[in-house]
């Protein structure tokens, strides 16, 4: 079974640029978006076979989460059920028979650290949601958890240390998921492998020079990790200012 997770940036926007080419060349069995900026009404429609499950933002324009999957799932559920964090659209559950798969788009602290400290009680409360539903079923997390865990995950970390994305406490907090029996599948594969990233900046041609972060990942339950067969960064396709990752597993 292929997934695929890809930070959209825009999903309508995405469309104009290559969306459907580039989903039909991966060929996902499911794929999971992030930050889609639109509500229900607004979304373009799933590739033929799929079927889309969305969690939107209540504010338009912002965040909002997708999973499109040709296997219809045993259920979906929206929200980690914590009031704060069920407004902005980031998590979908859709449970299968072996695993449950979520589709995850963590809070950025922002500029100057702005939301450090809200983003510090999501982790707490995702983590502690996540823990749940392993305790049920094995998950494979997947999506933009917006932090570059370790040094060889973004180009420049000393200039970068301690903006949003490569603070302390957000690497310690990833840390700590890890901590609760999962695995980051991707540098479990390739723990030396540098200079793979999965998101650039818009400015300074940070793509062309491939001043990039790796922030896109797949987290799967440590016993699911004997069933992944190869897990990938696709960095070959554009469409927005992240690329898609992947994993393949076993069935």
């Amino acid at each position: 079974m292929k997934i695929v997770s890809w930070n959209v940036n825009g999903l309508r926007a995405c469309v104009g640029k290559g969306f459907e080419e580039s989903v039909s060349a991966l060929a996902p069995d499911i794929l999971c978006l992030q930050e889609t900026k639109l509500q229900a009404d607004q979304f373009p429609g799933a590739p033929e076979g799929y079927h889309a499950y969305l969690n939107c933002a209540e504010k338009k324009g912002y965040s909002g989460t997708a999973i499109l999957t040709r296997e219809e799932p045993l259920s979906v559920r929206c929200g980690i059920g914590v009031e704060e964090h069920d407004h902005e659209g980031r998590v979908i559950l859709a449970e299968f028979r072996d695993f449950q798969l979520v589709c995850c788009y963590t809070p950025n602290s922002q500029r100057e650290l702005a939301r450090l400290d809200y983003r510090m009680r999501w982790e707490d409360d995702f983590r502690a949601w996540l823990v749940a539903q392993d305790a049920v079923k094995p998950v494979v997390l997947c999506g933009d958890l917006n932090v570059a865990h370790t040094e060889i995950d973004l180009k420049n970390p000393k200039t970068n240390h301690m903006n949003a994305g490569f603070t302390d406490q957000e690497r310690q907090k990833f840390t700590d998921l890890l901590a609760c029996g999962f695995a980051d599948s991707w540098r479990r594969q390739h723990p030396d492998v540098t200079g793979v990233y999965s998101w650039w900046s818009y400015i300074r041609n940070a793509r062309a020079t491939n001043a990039g972060w790796r922030i896109d990942y797949f987290v799967v339950s440590e016993r699911l990790m004997p069933r992944v067969a190869q897990t990938g960064i696709h960095n070959e396709i554009f469409g927005s200012d992240h690329c898609p990752v992947s994993i393949e597993l076993a069935v």
